[in-house]
């Protein structure tokens, strides 16, 4: 199994789930499934992503990581399990392995579309500034934060003309809670050399109405901030839909 080089696509090692296929051990694909694969790359290329619902959108991902079988009905498992497109590659490998049929092929791939959704939307906001940027650095951070289920605490750093110069993970935390240094976040602003910051952290919760310990650590990063001469613009909290933004609601 999976040692067939005439295939046109790569064959990844499986674990015992992944591996098993409903194709002789030649390796020849059913016509039905080669004509599915076919037809939804077709439409695919086509129509582009708003031509395909999610779980269609998830078979393309899916294909390379199992070259034989038929990956609808892990699709649907998938999407069953966790709601949407955009969970599904976000999920944990832990929550990902619990799901029959997932190894480590097919996580190597969703986080391999993970990873490159993150960086893309990075690259629309470093070293843009800030201002003129401020809707392509809303939507980096739903990518990169929105679906989690543990909290992170981000900082982007910015220089004298505010264009984003650092974007770095701070802390990763549990369900409700991320430990903040507000010393290490000023320190680190120094090291950069730059002259301001935005604060950035999840509620998995969904809901992002900050706590009294959200206030309490924002306030005691802008005492620190305003003791280095340093400006702290924003901090955001982001939930799965929407985002709070302190300086807008008035908590800075």
């Amino acid at each position: 199994m999976g040692k067939n080089n005439s295939l046109a696509e790569p064959v990844f090692p499986f674990l015992h789930d992944e591996a098993v296929e409903t194709v002789p051990v030649s390796g020849k694909q059913p016509s039905y499934i080669a004509d599915h694969r076919q037809r939804l790359r077709a439409r695919f290329m086509q129509g582009g992503a708003g031509a395909m619902p999610d779980y269609e959108l998830l078979e393309l991902v899916l294909f390379r990581a199992i070259p034989r079988r038929d990956v609808k009905p892990l699709a649907h498992a998938l999407m069953d399990r966790f709601g949407d497109f955009n969970r599904v590659i976000t999920a944990p490998e832990a929550r990902l392995r619990d799901v029959t049929g997932v190894g480590d092929a097919v996580i190597v791939e969703l986080k391999i579309i993970e990873a490159a959704a993150h960086r893309l939307a990075r690259s629309k906001v470093m070293r843009q500034h800030v201002v003129s940027s401020w809707d392509a650095l809303l939507d980096y951070c739903h990518t990169t934060m929105a679906h989690r289920e543990t909290e992170q605490f981000r900082v982007l750093y910015l220089d004298r003309k505010n264009v984003i110069i650092g974007d770095e993970e701070q802390g990763k935390g549990t369900v409700d809670h991320v430990p903040v240094y507000p010393r290490e976040v000023a320190k680190r602003a120094l090291e950069l050399n730059a002259s301001a910051l935005i604060l950035v952290h999840n509620h998995p919760s969904g809901d992002p109405t900050p706590s009294q310990a959200d206030i309490d650590m924002t306030q005691q990063i802008l005492g620190a901030c305003t003791a280095l001469g340093l400006t702290l613009h924003d901090h955001l909290i982001i939930g799965k839909s929407r985002e709070l933004s302190f300086r807008s609601e008035g908590y800075l």
